[in-house]
């Protein structure tokens, strides 16, 4: 699930193959120029696909000339992202409050 409070996207339940189809894809849709900050302190379970969805969202805000800011990530996913070699592109090689 994800919920939007400004420009603060709030993400919860699970990111995995199962859960996570074009609804997640469709929210991010950043207005041009702006900083989203992406929450991720309600991920109960991830897998290879948030990985997949957090860089499309990434491409996605470079695209509209927009930022995104990846907070409260589960030290799960930032192990799925290092080990895919995409932590640093998804600046997840610290624990971002």
């Amino acid at each position: 699930m994800i919920r939007r409070e400004g420009e603060r996207l709030l993400v919860s339940g699970r990111l995995t193959m199962d859960s996570i189809g074009t609804s997640f894809e469709e929210a991010m849709q950043p207005p041009e120029g702006k900083t989203w900050t992406v929450d991720l302190a309600g991920v109960e379970a991830a897998d290879s696909a948030a990985v997949s969805m957090l860089l499309s969202w990434m491409r996605n805000a470079q695209r509209h000339d927009a930022k995104l800011a990846f907070v409260n990530v589960p030290d799960n996913l930032r192990s799925l992202a290092g080990l895919y070699g995409v932590a640093e592109a998804l600046s997840l090689n610290h624990s971002s409050q």
